[in-house]
């Protein structure tokens, strides 16, 4: 009797702790999550707004990208905007994917130093939680085909399209090659590489989502449509 007692002593005791966390950690993601989406508003206002007037023709060539400069370690540098996956999705990206970015209550979504940058051909790959401190990217396996992904700097705007995703186990670090799982192989494209732990509360395998480069639009020549409003809230 008194062994039963403390076994469901024990178990209630751990259920609790169970719900404890799983509450803590929903908790802080809300937390962290509104924070680093006010961070990047105030990041983006601290660069050239685009003007009311008129937007140049899109069919105008905006020339080639400009390459984003190296940024410092930790130096927020760029902010991603992924509208299927909420009207006001947006966040910072910072240089580095060491605890000072992804876990921090501003950052949350680091760049990794030896992949490419906004502007180059190759590979850019950053890299956030799944869940906990902001879970930026959260609901990444949930794009699709014809999802747009968008990286801003001080220069304008990257438009990138989804094209795949994968799963991969943490030590393959091919994927983050300049053509991804071809190291030593040169890029003829410009590929955005988001990576996250999978599956939910776990670091096993990684999720890799691959976006491909479709269009650059110049910060003086406005935002693109499908993000204007969102761009012009935060103004």
């Amino acid at each position: 009797m008194v062994r039963r007692v403390i076994g469901e002593l024990l178990i209630t005791a751990a259920v609790a702790i169970l719900l404890f966390q799983g509450w803590k950690i929903w908790l802080n993601d809300i937390i962290y999550g509104a924070s680093q989406t006010n961070a990047a508003v105030e990041l983006s206002e601290t660069w050239e707004l685009p003007s009311d007037g008129p937007v140049k023709n899109p069919s105008t060539d905006p020339g080639e990208p400009v390459v984003t400069e190296t940024p410092d370690d930790a130096d927020p540098f760029a902010t991603i905007m992924i509208p299927s996956l909420g009207a006001d999705y947006r966040k910072i990206v910072a240089e580095g994917v060491g605890h000072n970015v992804l876990n921090n209550a501003q950052l949350g979504i680091g760049h990794y130093p030896s992949t490419q940058l906004p502007g180059e051909k190759g590979n850019i790959v950053v890299a956030s939680h799944r869940t906990a401190y902001g879970g930026a990217f959260h609901n990444v396996h949930q794009l699709q085909v014809g999802d747009n992904v968008y990286l801003e700097t001080k220069d304008g705007w990257y438009k990138y399209v989804y094209r795949d995703t994968t799963y991969v186990l943490a030590t393959q670090t091919e994927v983050l090659a300049p053509v991804p799982q071809a190291p030593g192989v040169a890029p003829t494209d410009s590929i955005l590489t988001i990576t996250t732990c999978n599956p939910f509360l776990s670091t096993a395998e990684r999720i890799i989502v691959y976006t491909v480069f479709d269009s650059w639009y110049p910060r003086a020549d406005g935002p693109p449509e499908e993000i204007a409003k969102l761009v012009k809230k935060s103004s």
